[in-house]
């Protein structure tokens, strides 16, 4: 893999306006949105105050429709397959919404998924007595995949729902090897990729997914407010469509009938903010251009970096486990208060953000640890920005 030069780290960041104000260690929150990705989206909120919101979607249709094949190359699917949403929340609940679930169905999740998917579970089961179960983590962490296996054979599952990186910690699931075993079963899966869109290479057709939800802010350097969804030809052929379908979804043909979209804007609002889908054009025309394997390479060994300077700090217990580790690095320290450390770090112009056991119960209560501090590194960091943060965690816990 060839690395990037320091020119071209340079590069990046004269173009990301932030990286002159904040080490910026909170990518897997939100990261700095680059230059063209901002002038594409200021361009067009003024171009709406000048012409109209109506006008400029009108006038500028020919590089919205764009969005969508540019979005598709980035999962390798075709453009009918895609759905622009307003978050990866957002399209995952579109998609699990659209599956007919009946009391007893069982949902096969992992302890590792996102807080918000297990609390849509848990929700489901309250209400319509769908049945959770998780899938047991291997010895070395991320799923089992024998008891995977296991489960799809003995539980029969409705849905099958993970999420490719927890939030909470640096660990990949093996979504590959997952893919393969779910596609010999009659399940539909769905897979949130919200933390490894924009980080690692994604082919829908490798992974063996129905639906994949992704946001556009994390590591994809996109704008807040965006995501969009994956849906493959099966789910498209199954009929599946969002719970509350509208008008952008569906056509009203007759007084009590309607019909879906035949492809996967069925999943989408007739509102949405135009601005947002051609700043995430532009962030997946970017990371491309400059190379999703390069930018993983660079964003998991400045993480490897940082778990290595953070580990000799006697009082930080890094958190993350796995056979795989990605550029998300989590750690806790003893008798010390995360809101502390965390502001500390923001009067030195470091962004990083706590996370805490009611956002991950199983894996914070499996790791004996009730908080823990993010670093979640990109490729425009250096390591001088690790090392400066590092230092100033050391600065701070020497005072207490």
């Amino acid at each position: 893999m060839e690395q990037f030069t320091e020119k071209e780290i340079l590069a990046f960041r004269k173009q990301t306006k932030g990286c002159a104000n904040v080490i910026h260690l909170n990518n897997a929150g939100a990261s700095l949105m680059p230059d063209p990705v901002t002038k594409t989206i200021i361009d067009h909120v003024v171009l709406e105050s000048e012409i109209g919101g109506y006008e400029a979607a009108a006038l500028r249709d020919e590089t919205i429709r764009e969005f969508y094949p540019t979005a598709a190359n980035l999962l390798n699917c075709q453009a009918r397959n895609i759905a622009f949403t307003a978050s990866a929340t957002d399209s995952f609940t579109r998609a699990l919404s659209s599956i007919p679930f009946k009391a007893s169905d069982t949902i096969l999740t992992s302890n590792d998924d996102y807080i918000s998917n297990q609390i849509h579970y848990l929700s489901l089961q309250k209400r319509f007595g769908v049945k959770v179960v998780r899938i047991k983590n291997s010895a070395s962490g991320g799923i089992d995949l024998n008891d995977l296996e296991h489960q799809l054979k003995s539980q029969h599952p409705r849905l099958v729902a993970l999420t490719h990186i927890p939030t909470n910690s640096g660990l990949v699931q093996p979504v590959r090897e997952i893919g393969a075993i779910i596609k010999q079963y009659d399940t539909l899966y769905l897979l949130d990729a919200c933390q490894s869109v924009g980080q690692l290479t994604l082919n829908v057709d490798d992974l063996n997914c129905d639906f994949l939800s992704t946001t556009s802010r994390k590591f994809l350097r996109g704008p807040r407010g965006a995501g969009f969804l994956f849906v493959s030809d099966k789910a498209l052929s199954l009929g599946l469509e969002p719970l509350f379908i509208d008008m952008r979804g569906a056509e009203w043909v007759e007084k009590d009938q309607y019909t879906p979209k035949a492809d996967a804007t069925r999943f989408e609002d007739w509102e949405f903010a135009y601005a947002l889908l051609l700043g995430t054009k532009t962030a997946i025309e970017y990371a491309v251009q400059i190379g999703i394997d390069r930018i993983y390479d660079r964003a998991q060994r400045l993480a490897d970096f940082a778990r290595q300077e953070l580990s000799k700090i006697s009082r930080v217990r890094v958190l993350d486990r796995g056979p795989e580790l990605c550029a998300i690095v989590t750690f806790t320290v003893s008798d010390a208060d995360p809101s502390t450390l965390t502001r500390e770090l923001l009067k030195r112009k470091i962004n990083v953000v706590p996370s805490y056991r009611k956002y991950a119960v199983i894996d914070f209560d499996q790791k004996g640890a009730d908080w823990a501090i993010r670093i979640s590194p990109h490729y425009f960091n250096t390591t001088d920005e690790i090392n400066t943060a590092v230092s100033a965690l050391n600065e701070i816990l020497d005072q207490k």
